[in-house]
């Protein structure tokens, strides 16, 4: 039942729904399930010959309507860009999916100062500068909207090894958490989810390259004993996005299978991994990148 939608097929019909990050992976699981609802799809990042590739086999498994956009998040004029594009193609947006991230897996003294910053950027920037453009308009043009952001469950734990990236989403928690009470005077809601493990390829690779991924599989920490299933993450996503979920505001919904009460900080665990280990897995990351 888990690899199953939840929802009655018109659940989103008539909205349109912006994803950034939506060329791949999570992103584009959610988006696919968002046009299996009735959505307009509207998927956002800087590779555009990804995004029209996504956008062409999205049409093909659904037949639904999707405009791909090339654009970076972390630059707030490229953002605008993409919100014109979409309200011209698609009319009013009403939803916005703030699914975008990096991250790099390493002891944060090995980090330099411009990969801690590319984190940040990503992840906290972009997540404020699609949240304020959209908001902006939303707010003159007297129009409800729903936001929804992807966080971390060690947003609020800390976690060693991901230093940037809890920082960023501890932020976009904040985020969230803020702007759920003083945009809800016009009809703007805002929630996040907090997923667990939800393996992708390009991701989990990058990650976690080579042997590693068995090494240190998460599955081992999830209570339930799984990852979880990109459908289980798209159900929920869905819903938070629907006006089946109209009551619902400033919330943070963890799907993790019980992970992250098992043991805080989903990457404190890689204090295993050998000062030698460390130094193969950057030269792996290094070298996928080129």
């Amino acid at each position: 039942m888990h690899k199953k939608g939840m929802l009655k097929e018109d659940a989103l019909k008539g909205k349109t729904i912006i994803v950034t990050g939506g060329g791949t992976g999570l992103g584009r699981s959610m988006g696919k399930y968002f046009l299996e609802l009735g959505a307009n799809l509207v998927i956002t990042s800087r590779k555009m010959p990804v995004l029209e590739a996504t956008a062409r086999e999205l049409r093909a498994e659904t037949g639904g309507k999707v405009l791909p956009i090339a654009g970076d998040v972390r630059n707030f004029e490229e953002v605008e860009g993409v919100i014109r594009e979409a309200t011209k193609e698609f009319g009013d947006v009403h939803g916005l999916l703030n699914n975008a991230a990096g991250n790099f897996i390493s002891p944060t003294e090995r980090l330099s100062d411009r990969a801690f910053s590319a984190v940040i950027d990503i992840v906290l920037k972009g997540t404020t500068n699609f949240t304020l453009a959209l908001g902006k308009k939303w707010i003159e043009q007297k129009n409800p909207g729903t936001i929804l952001n992807i966080v971390t469950t060690y947003a609020w734990t800390g976690s060693g090894y991901v230093v940037p990236s809890a920082c960023a989403k501890a932020g976009v928690l904040a985020l969230t958490r803020s702007l759920a009470v003083e945009w809800a005077k016009y009809n703007i809601r805002t929630n996040a989810i907090a997923p667990g493990p939800f393996p992708t390829e390009g991701a989990w690779s990058r990650l976690l390259p080579g042997d590693l991924q068995k090494k240190f599989d998460p599955a081992q920490h999830v209570p339930l004993g799984r990852v979880g299933e990109h459908q289980e993450l798209a159900n929920l996503a869905a819903y938070l996005l629907s006006d089946f979920s109209a009551f619902v505001n400033g919330e943070v919904i963890t799907i993790d299978g019980g992970e992250w009460l098992k043991g805080a900080g989903e990457f404190n665990h890689l204090e295993m991994v050998t000062p030698q280990m460390w130094d193969m897995l950057e030269a792996m990351r290094k070298g996928s990148s080129t």
